[in-house]
């Protein structure tokens, strides 16, 4: 006799929904477990990329007007082992650099919350310690899956809170993302959209997107010599 004669339809049926709602349960719990898991990794993260970003601020270069660097993992020096190498080392002035890798103008360009350019203005300028005489603002690559929507509000939001600093139009610049490899699809867009958005403001832009640099095997983020390439053609653009 099989199991369903041993058991009886009935019976049978009462096993079977226990059976159905103990996997429920057992996959609800995994996926809050998993959710949480993520959650902490997610979390110490986000507290790694603040720590390099506070070490890079740290490291002042240069000598003379004072500049503001504004930027993502490229700002950073994400890769490096010096991260003072990174490209805003190659600008003249007394250059001051905030950068947090996977950042952008736009709002959720990084998974990690409050790390858009214009939620970072405050405490970029406060680490300055004075007003700056050039704001550039460097980024793109973060956000090549990002609706022009998102872009767009995130450009208007860090200028709008720029001039709300006291810092006008034409003392900011704008540096767009340079086709990386990895990303190299995406970043004709994101390229026209800034350049729109700055254009809107009156505001300098940069346009990099033919610039050919050398990469680490990542494929996304310069080698030391690519930093320099890349913030020696900043410079003379400036």
């Amino acid at each position: 006799m099989g199991l369903v004669g041993a058991l009886g339809v009935g019976r049978q049926r009462r096993v079977i929904v226990a059976l159905g709602v103990l996997l429920l349960v057992v996959v609800g719990v995994l996926v809050v477990t998993g959710a949480a898991w993520s959650s902490g990794r997610l979390e110490r993260r986000c507290d790694l990329l603040a720590e390099a970003r506070i070490a890079r601020a740290d490291i002042v270069t240069g000598s003379g007007d004072r500049v503001l660097v504004i930027g993502d993992s490229w700002s950073a020096g994400r890769g490096l082992a010096h991260p003072g190498d990174s490209w805003p080392s190659q600008l003249a002035g007394r250059v001051h650099v905030d950068g947090f890798t996977g950042s952008g103008f736009s709002e959720h360009a990084s998974p990690c919350a409050g790390r858009s350019y214009a939620d970072r203005v405050d405490q970029a300028l406060q680490r300055t310690g004075a007003r700056p005489d050039l704001v550039v603002l460097e980024g793109g690559l973060n956000e090549t899956d990002r609706s022009a929507d998102a872009i767009r509000s995130g450009v208007r939001r860090v200028l709008e809170r720029l001039e709300d600093r006291g810092i006008p139009a034409r003392d900011i610049v704008i540096v767009g993302p340079v086709a990386a490899p990895r990303r190299a699809a995406g970043v004709p867009r994101v390229d026209g959209i800034l350049a729109d958005e700055a254009a809107r403001a009156d505001v300098l832009y940069l346009s990099m997107v033919n610039l050919r640099l050398p990469y680490l095997d990542d494929r996304l983020h310069p080698t030391v010599e690519g930093h320099r390439e890349f913030g020696q053609a900043v410079a003379a653009l400036l």
